[in-house]
């Protein structure tokens, strides 16, 4: 029995609220809290007398620190599972470790303001030393370590899917496949239509300044930088089909990098269609994806902001959504002194995830690993002091949860590999 937190009601923060009230024996009672309260009333009016698990809603700006304390210090849970936006993971973290409970989110911390001059001199420094120039990477929450040690308490990081199930996967299959992994070649699919000419699959602001940011990839122990979207494959995906997918930079290749021994590559790939990358160029060239301020008619607007405000809301693409995900990885190895390659997927559909939770399958893909995350640490499977990557846990339970939650995964024996 716990009480869990959850910080957001968003379009994956909804897929997860639904699954921790399925899972009521475990999440007994959950607060749902957010800076629209009414998005969390709706929430709990659509889940009552349909779960055991006693819902509650609170309003709270998740920038302020001191809200989230005064929050949690109210309703003292067990946890708290941040669903809400990667700006917020850091004022989040702040007020778990004040108070002393313990932390789960599904992606890394991200400057809302790149322009900043204190995060831009540190974030410079970084790319000097690191080699890779994206915006999020992990040594902000990184740097908490000792902190939660001392106060006791978990932090999980990145519980989603990519990052998430898929650095999972990555530690079942050192565990159960190999004796040493060389390369991983993470491939996420979306083989979905929603009709749209041009939409993302979730938060837009998000999604596009990580797409139009340089690619890059580990590879002998250091970081290869490479323009966006200049690393093309094609790969026949099961139940998908044939897709072209580009190289991106992605958090889990950090994490992956540091934790997996012996490793000698990693890459990311996701899948583009033509008309969401002629879209994307076209705002870019025109400044729609800037995340610095201008002035608009006397007033102070961000770009990419005002963008987001056009664009269909992810969280109602799920009705209109035809169509399935496929997202996995393909390791190669060594086992016993013989090399071997193993393809570690789930396929989800994005009608089947309408029809149970009302979502598309990409939040679906990421609220179910959220929950299963909270329930981890929640129950103590997955508890001790300190900030940690999923990786770095035992991954059975997780990967047993998968199958139980929704997410069922294959382990294909000698896939084509990637180029």
């Amino acid at each position: 029995m716990s009480r869990l937190l959850i910080i957001g009601c968003g379009g994956v923060a909804q897929v997860a609220i639904q699954k921790c009230c399925q899972n009521s024996e475990v999440f007994t009672e959950i607060m749902i809290a957010s800076r629209t309260k009414s998005k969390c009333d709706e929430m709990k009016a659509r889940l009552e007398g349909k779960t055991n698990t006693l819902i509650e809603t609170a309003q709270v700006d998740a920038d302020k620190v001191e809200e989230l304390i005064a929050l949690i210090q109210s309703y003292q849970p067990d946890a708290v599972l941040n669903v809400a936006l990667p700006y917020q993971d850091l004022t989040i973290m702040d007020a778990c470790l004040a108070c002393k409970v313990d932390y789960i989110d599904t992606a890394n911390y991200e400057a809302e303001d790149t322009e900043d001059p204190v995060w831009r001199a540190i974030y410079e420094k970084r790319c000097k030393e690191l080699g890779f120039s994206a915006y999020f990477d992990y040594s902000w929450q990184w740097a908490y370590r000792e902190r939660f040690e001392e106060a006791g308490i978990t932090a999980l990081l990145g519980s989603g899917f990519d990052p998430g199930v898929t650095s999972v996967y990555t530690a079942y299959a050192l565990k159960h496949y190999f004796d040493e992994i060389h390369t991983i070649d993470i491939l996420d699919c979306n083989g979905g239509d929603h009709g749209y000419a041009f939409a993302t699959n979730f938060n837009p602001e998000i999604n596009l300044r990580e797409v139009s940011a340089p690619g890059s990839y580990w590879e002998d122990g250091r970081w290869v930088e490479v323009a966006p979207m200049s690393i093309k494959r094609t790969y026949d995906f099961p139940e998908v089909g044939m897709k072209d997918m580009y190289l991106l930079h992605h958090e889990e290749i950090e994490s992956l990098a540091k934790n997996v021994p012996g490793i000698k590559r990693i890459r990311f790939f996701m899948t583009f269609g033509q008309s969401y990358l002629d879209h994307m160029r076209c705002l870019e060239d025109v400044g729609m994806l800037g995340t610095a301020p201008i002035m608009f008619e006397g007033r102070e607007i961000v770009p990419i902001q005002f963008l987001k405000a056009l664009l269909p809301d992810p969280a109602t693409l799920g009705p209109r959504t035809v169509g399935k995900t496929n997202i996995g990885c393909i390791f190669t190895g060594v086992k016993d002194g013989v090399e071997k390659t193993i393809y570690i997927y789930n396929v989800c559909d994005h009608q089947e995830c309408y029809k149970e939770v009302g979502s598309q399958a990409i939040s679906y893909t990421t609220g179910v690993p959220a929950m299963i995350g909270a329930m981890l640490v929640v129950n103590g499977a997955w508890k001790k002091p300190g900030v940690f990557n999923v990786e770095e846990f035992d991954p059975d339970p997780y990967m047993d949860a998968l199958n139980q939650w929704g997410l069922p995964w294959v382990v294909c024996e000698n896939p084509k590999v990637v180029e």
